[in-house]
């Protein structure tokens, strides 16, 4: 499990085909790896990649052909920059919304403007993905918690500070760039429990204006 707080950035050191995967080395720079062992979890650009080598300054980690299908990890180049973040400890603060490190597809930017010391960018979902976005909920972006601002039929738009322009790869987007998007994991599993139902009935049955109330999700 992650936060969405990015860590660090790296730059891809090397990427290539080893048989059916691919191996991805990536530089850490900032990011320490004092407490990472082979097995632990680094999510690279909001992707979850187990580890399994590491030295100082690096790791490294098998990327399979399902995972470059469905990210932007595929599109890497030496020197890219990525962003970084190691799996969060039980003890650690939960400062971002809960991240699995499970990209559900792939977005793009639409536009940049700036807003004061912000700036304001506006991206495009796919179509199975545009309707878990809502105005002032969560998602992520290549691993970086965000809050939605506006939401449309085919994407949504997020104001982003400079500390996060600084920290992360944001401020290196540039429009129509492809981008890993993970949707909020509770609307994922809210849709899941409306769609299935309990021991059979429909979801009308189950939450309705009565259920809201007995459960507090609305005043009497």
């Amino acid at each position: 499990m992650f936060t969405g707080i990015i860590e660090a950035t790296g730059t891809v050191r090397n990427l290539q085909q080893v048989g059916e995967e691919y191996w991805l080395t990536v530089k850490t720079r900032k990011l320490d790896l004092a407490d990472v062992k082979v097995g632990d979890s680094i999510a690279v650009d909001g992707c979850c990649l187990t580890v399994v080598d590491l030295g100082d300054n690096y790791f490294s980690a098998y990327v399979s052909q399902e995972t470059l299908r469905h990210t932007t990890l595929g599109s890497l180049e030496r020197d890219s920059r990525v962003n970084l973040e190691k799996a969060m400890l039980a003890s650690s603060r939960f400062n971002g919304h809960i991240v699995s490190g499970h990209v559900d597809g792939v977005g793009a930017v639409v536009s940049i403007k700036p807003e004061g010391k912000s700036l304001q960018f506006e991206f495009e979902l796919p179509s199975n993905l545009a309707k878990y976005a809502a105005a002032k909920g969560s998602i992520c972006v290549d691993g970086v918690s965000l809050t939605i601002n506006t939401v449309s039929d085919t994407g949504f738009s997020i104001n982003v500070i400079p500390h996060t322009q600084d920290e992360t790869v944001i401020a290196d987007y540039s429009v129509s760039q492809q981008v890993n998007i993970e949707v909020d994991l509770v609307a994922r599993y809210l849709e899941r429990l409306i769609q299935a139902g309990q021991d059979g009935e429909s979801a009308s049955a189950i939450i309705d204006m009565n259920f809201l109330k007995t459960h507090g999700f609305q005043s009497t």
